[in-house]
């Protein structure tokens, strides 16, 4: 829960942990409640003098998550609100012509009655994943900050996306660690909350309500958080706010302070280097972006941009620390598959740093051999599927001996061949040395002898896992890293057609899963690397049942009361039956079978579970409704089984 100043409390709260705001109240949209027939409330995501924004479910679109700003100014007066609509809709057009891949996508504007008011709502794209404010959070309740290699990639990968909304004349107004998220799918930062809703609600208030004779006058909306734009441009219409804004959120990251301890309240200068030791290129680049004199700035992200890719160059590459304090995943597997806000630890080189943390292993990636590169550090509650940027540094490769070197070729045409994303194969074989290595979690393998054996094992451990993603279909392998919450939406409505539930799919994607990785049976894995994995052998189970194979339906004909089907499930694999049956029927199942081939029964709705994953041989008992009943049939055994299933409706 959020108070009006952003604050986040625990759930059911009455009252702000921060500011003694009571959270309960009129103003909060109960959850649940569906807007313009479309979009279903899940929660409040915040509350600001503007409105409020929600997280929804498009039930039009397989229940895809999004967001819905309320445009709902803290003025009363009929001509200041309808002139606030007119601009709210002129400022949501500019939004709606932005099209870049790390700003939310715009989707629609509509009208809905709120609180026995009319108010207008934007929609946008949901981006899963924590913002700089979270990330920062985190590792400042470990004692720790973000390293420079990590800043340094957050403005590489942000200035073109600040270059692109300047050329078309936008300015974000708004840029702080609050309104960046590293989104989940790829490790890119992407800009949310544009300031220019917020800019209409601060013209209404200054300029509209004075002139309604009925209007309130409440206190203006100050555009841009006070410390993250320069002074003579808080009201102004530059470019150089975002880039004074984007320093701000840099520095800001670094030390871990926020800008009121890092200014000069007498001089407004920036006193940011007795907290932190630089390199002189960031430190410059940092500091002409936020002198006091406009003309003394930068103009444009397009110039920052050269200068940093400049000096990156000739940038050595900075060492992480190898004492990492991580906090492990913990995601449980729920019927609504609903992501938090991820915890994330030091070393994320995956999402930041390793084009400058491992600058000269990247030009040994130029030669295929980026696959073992670092093992790089990944501790959060959501899957991190890390992106890798292509900036090369003169530094240099490191050495193997040829049987070394022979061996990573190999894995590395293996996992060419396979079309396996190299990001997403890295983290996925990290996660699994770390489970083996835990006191390397956090280090970087060194290219020397001192880690020649450690780096053998990991190699080995990557042939292993290969072996296992082999198992997957092409298309299933291209996917891995990408699969989302979406995805599981669009699969149970797929499913449904063929009167069958996600439970079902979920059995036997289970059964094939831990055959490959049976560590992880009754682990809490999905938002994990190797939760990809179980996305991919799922996604594979609902192409085969979609194409008849994998389920029969076991039609009673009349005057028949018993029905019996007889199969063969190879390791890991599992069958799925359906039967439509009537409430108060009396029904008595049997299963012949090895002990090592479990059976599951769901009622229609799912609201009853005869049987579940067990190797149970008999239920009986009266139906509890009407409608096609689910019988799973799974082997965990390593050998091929026979089995006879046995249905009896009276």
């Amino acid at each position: 829960m959020y108070c009006s100043q952003g604050h986040e409390n625990p759930d059911r709260s009455c009252y702000c942990l921060q500011c003694g705001e009571m959270l309960a109240g009129a103003n909060n949209t109960q959850p649940g409640i569906i807007l313009g027939d479309r979009y279903r409330i899940i929660r409040k995501l915040g509350q600001g003098s503007f409105g409020r924004t929600y997280l929804a479910e498009d039930i039009n679109r397989f229940n895809e998550l999004c967001v819905l700003k309320e445009f709902a100014p803290q003025v009363q007066g009929t001509y200041a609100l309808q002139k606030g609509q007119q601009l709210f809709q002129r400022e949501a057009g500019v939004l709606y012509k932005l099209k870049h891949p790390q700003i939310p996508k715009f989707r629609e504007l509509f009208q809905a009655h709120l609180d026995g008011k009319q108010h207008l709502l934007l929609v946008q794209d949901y981006v899963e994943g924590p913002s700089y404010r979270k990330l920062l959070n985190t590792r400042k309740q470990q004692g720790l900050d973000f390293s420079e290699a990590e800043v340094t990639q957050l403005l590489l990968q942000i200035l073109p996306v600040l270059e692109y909304i300047h050329s078309l004349g936008v300015i974000h107004r708004d840029i702080s660690p609050d309104n960046i998220i590293l989104r989940d799918v790829d490790n890119l930062p992407v800009l949310i909350d544009f300031g220019s809703v917020k800019q209409v609600a601060a013209t209404i208030v200054s300029q509209f309500s004075p002139t309604d004779p009925d209007a309130t006058l409440l206190p203006a909306t100050h555009l841009g958080k006070i410390g993250y734009v320069p002074q003579e441009q808080i009201l102004g219409g530059s470019p150089q706010i975002d880039l004074y804004a984007l320093a701000a959120t840099a520095l800001i990251l670094l030390t871990g302070k926020e800008s009121q301890d890092l200014i000069d309240p007498q001089t407004r200068q920036w006193n940011w280097r007795q907290e932190i030791n630089l390199s002189p290129n960031l430190g410059k680049i940092l500091d002409k972006m936020l002198m006091p004199r406009a003309s003394d700035r930068y103009q444009s992200a397009r110039q920052v941009l050269q200068v940093l890719n400049r000096y990156t160059y000739k940038q050595p590459a900075p060492q992480i620390p190898t004492t990492i304090v991580t906090k492990p995943p913990t995601t449980n597997i729920t019927p609504e598959w609903q992501l938090q806000p991820a915890n994330v630890s030091y070393a994320r080189s995956h999402a930041f740093g390793l084009g400058i943390v491992m600058v000269g292993f990247l030009l040994f990636a130029a030669t295929g051999l980026s696959w073992w590169g670092a093992i790089w550090l990944q501790s959060r509650d959501h899957i991190t599927i890390p992106s890798t940027p292509d900036i090369p540094v003169a530094t240099p490769i490191p050495q193997y001996s040829a049987a070394e070197q022979n061996r990573k070729n190999q894995l590395r045409d293996r996992r060419q061949q396979l079309g396996v994303n190299d990001s997403f194969y890295n983290a996925l074989v990290n996660q699994l040395f770390w489970e083996k290595h835990p006191e390397q979690q956090g280090k970087t393998l060194s290219p020397g002898s001192a880690d020649e054996q450690l780096r053998s094992e990991w190699d080995s451990l990557a042939a292993e896992t290969l072996n296992k993603l082999q198992a997957l279909s092409p298309e299933a392998r291209q996917q891995l890293g990408k699969y989302r919450t979406a995805d599981r939406e669009q699969w149970k409505v797929a499913i449904n057609k063929l009167n069958l539930s996600s439970r079902a799919l979920y059995d036997l994607a289970d059964a094939t899963f831990f055959q490959l990785f049976p560590q992880y049976k009754g682990k809490n894995f999905i938002n994990q690397p190797i939760g990809q994995v179980w996305h991919g052998v799922a996604a594979d189970k609902l192409q085969r049942l979609v194409a008849g194979s994998g389920y029969e339906k076991v039609a009673f004909v009349q005057g028949n009361t018993l029905q019996q089907v007889r199969g063969n499930l190879q390791p890991g694999e599992g069958k799925a039956y359906i039967a439509r049956l009537t409430k108060d029927q009396l029904m008595q199942l049997h299963l012949e079978a090895n002990p090592q081939v479990l059976i599951s029964a769901y009622s229609p709705t799912g609201s009853t579970v005869l049987l579940q994953d067990t190797s149970d041989r008999t239920w009986s008992g009266k139906l509890p409704e009407t409608g096609y009943y689910e019988f799973v049939i799974v082997s965990t055994a390593s050998v091929p089984i026979d089995y006879l299933l046995q249905i009896i409706a009276d």
